[in-house]
């Protein structure tokens, strides 16, 4: 016999952490775009677990590569080579143009592991005297929820009451290309940085802006990692949202769609020696690179590419933002997005965004708010033009949808 809703979220809160606000609803299966609660109620989903569904829930491909894999080997640990190892390795590196990869498994270990990494390739190669390296990072961001990424946050819900924190950050303004040039010192080592903060609510930097960035970081001998956690792998249209501009990472961050949502898989991928400088013992992860996380992904970028994925997210992505644009409602500040990455900012006086969540929930819609006055999109890539417009004819009713 199955549990009731009320039943699920009254255990919950009773033996869970309360470090989460989750929509009220109990979700139990997944195919494609669409899941469905405990009692059969159907939902598009327009969140895909923050990018990390970006294949569609449940694909059958990714799911067929998981199974065989599970029944052959799953782990052992990085003290043994395995023969999915190698093949990942080589998959990712044509897919994306790096030289190496160091594998993890969340997203927030790829950027500690690439924080580790620059810093010793500063102190070995670039000559910055120990214990001065200096990482610049824009305000805003969001890298995770280590100890150590949350140092380095604006945001006092995420950093407030965990300190002390590392030393050894700069914040400055995001899409200000002025402001990071003037935070360079002879110790700046790295510039770390979203190419679109999501967490933020999808905000966008001027034109231009990574073009003048890839310029200041070559000028200066800093590395620039690009954070592409959940703006790589086809959310923005293209394969890497850097392809915009038409720059190249010195270091580049994935995860989340890199599994397809089956598994914790993360990725360091470096164009230059920044991974040369780790020795045997000097950093490493027991389940990193394991035979089934190899796997997995192997598939997961698989199907991203032969089912036209990456070219569906910018076709779909325009529809969908050209469709919010035109809905004529004055609660709407602005509309923001590239790809399958969008947002609608709402203005205060409209009332926190998550009441419209919650109406879109009525509505058989799935989205979520940040920042308390926008409401974030991001469909799995494989949505289709009848889906984006069944989804823009339920956003419009509640945009326009009066809460007095």
């Amino acid at each position: 016999m199955s549990r009731s809703v009320i039943d699920l979220l009254a255990t919950e809160a009773r033996f869970g952490a309360q470090n989460y606000q989750p929509i009220g609803v109990v979700l139990t299966r997944g195919e494609g775009v669409w899941v469905w609660d405990t009692e059969g109620k159907r939902y598009l989903d327009c969140l895909s677990a923050y990018s990390a569904v970006s294949q569609g829930h449940c694909h059958p491909k990714i799911l067929a590569a998981m199974v065989e894999q599970a029944q052959r080997l799953t782990l052992t640990s990085r003290a043994f080579h395995n023969d999915q190892l190698a093949p990942f390795y080589e998959e990712i590196a044509a897919l994306t143009g790096s030289h190496k990869v160091l594998p993890m498994n969340s997203g927030a270990e790829a950027v500690e592991s690439a924080i580790k990494s620059v810093r010793k390739w500063g102190y070995e190669v670039k000559g910055v005297p120990d214990g001065q390296a200096e990482i610049i990072v824009c305000a805003n961001n969001f890298h995770g929820r280590t100890l150590g990424i949350v140092g380095f946050s604006t945001d006092p819900e995420t950093h407030g009451h965990f300190g002390p924190f590392a030393p050894g950050f700069r914040i400055i303004p995001f899409g200000d290309a002025t402001a990071l040039e003037a935070a360079i010192t002879p110790n700046t080592v790295a510039f770390l940085v979203e190419p679109i903060q999501g967490e933020a609510g999808v905000i966008i930097p001027p034109s231009g802006y990574f073009t003048e960035v890839r310029e200041l970081c070559t000028a200066n001998k800093i590395m620039l990692v690009l954070d592409e956690i959940q703006t790589g792998l086809g959310r923005t249209g293209k394969l890497l949202a850097e392809q915009h501009e038409g720059i190249e990472a010195d270091v580049t961050l994935l995860g989340k769609a890199l599994s397809g949502g089956f598994y914790p898989v993360s990725a360091v991928l470096s164009n230059n020696d920044v991974l040369g400088t780790l020795r045997p013992g000097q950093h490493g992860s027991t389940f990193g690179g394991n035979p089934l996380a190899c796997a997995v992904a192997r598939a997961a970028m698989r199907v991203l590419v032969e089912e036209g994925m990456i070219e569906n997210a910018a076709l779909q992505g325009a529809r969908f933002l050209d469709g919010l644009k035109d809905i004529r409602a004055n609660t709407i500040r602005e509309v923001r997005g590239r790809g399958l990455m969008l947002a609608v900012e709402l203005y205060p006086e409209a009332g926190p965004a998550r009441r419209y969540c919650e109406a879109l929930q009525g509505k058989g819609i799935l989205a979520k708010d940040t920042h308390e006055h926008t409401i974030r999109i991001a469909p799995p890539l494989v949505i289709t033009s009848e889906q984006v417009d069944w989804a823009l004819e339920r956003f419009a009713s509640t945009l326009t949808q009066d809460f007095s």
